[in-house]
């Protein structure tokens, strides 16, 4: 079962080296703060002392120049995507404790949607499934995309792309695993295009599932909604 043990570990020299910077930083401003296991996150993600520490400051900038703390329930454009059951952080876990992050394709439409509220709206469920995380157990995610009745007008390139970018930048190594469930023939030419925006540990994390034995491997079909 996959945990914490099994994650690649960092340069404890890199890493102390990371605190010390952080640290001056984090005295000086206390909403520039990353836990140790945060720090660990951007390291492996970025390799270097160097490239993790500039990493971090650009996160800390983006949070708040996007205002992410302003991402709540009541945010209005947070629950016009939350009633039109664009996404769903799900109150039960994966088969190892990951917080589940579950978007029906049939409730987008590329013809219909603001890429700039959509993507605020993504960054809501990120923050909401990383809050839900048992970080000293397991620190990443399971996102499940439903392709039930899926067809070309939910197929959104700008917002895959955003939600690439998010992980990729704000929240590195949080992706753990992302299924694909019920994924029609004409997906393979999509799916063609996203996967040449993705590097090799990415694309290795994503899983087409066409079984419920096969998802069973991950999470209990159970968990997932019928009423979205």
């Amino acid at each position: 079962m996959s945990d914490q043990s099994q994650v690649k570990p960092v340069c404890e020299a890199d890493l102390k080296d990371l605190k010390e910077r952080m640290k001056l930083i984090s005295e000086a401003d206390p909403s520039q703060y990353h836990n140790e296991l945060s720090l660990k996150r951007y390291l492996r993600a970025f390799k270097t002392t160097d490239a993790a520490f500039q990493a971090i400051l650009k996160t800390n900038k983006w949070r708040t120049e996007y205002d992410v703390a302003a991402l709540t329930p009541d945010n209005p454009v947070v629950k016009k995507h939350m009633d039109a059951n664009k996404a769903r952080v799900l109150r039960h876990r994966d088969v190892v404790g990951r917080p589940v992050v579950y978007i029906p394709a049939k409730n987008h439409n590329i013809n219909d949607r603001d890429v700039d509220d959509l993507t605020k709206f993504i960054v809501y469920c990120l923050e909401e499934a990383c809050n839900k995380c048992f970080e000293e157990v397991i620190d990443n995610l399971c996102i499940v995309f439903d392709l039930k009745e899926f067809g070309l007008s939910c197929m959104d390139y700008p917002v895959i792309k955003n939600l690439i970018w998010l992980l990729s930048r704000h929240y590195p190594e949080r992706l753990g695993v992302c299924l694909v469930l019920n994924a029609p023939a004409l997906f393979s030419s999509c799916w063609a295009i996203i996967r040449g925006w993705l590097d090799e540990s990415t694309s290795s994390k994503v899983m087409f599932v066409s079984s419920e034995e096969e998802l069973c491997k991950y999470l209990i079909p159970d968990i997932l909604p019928d009423d979205i």
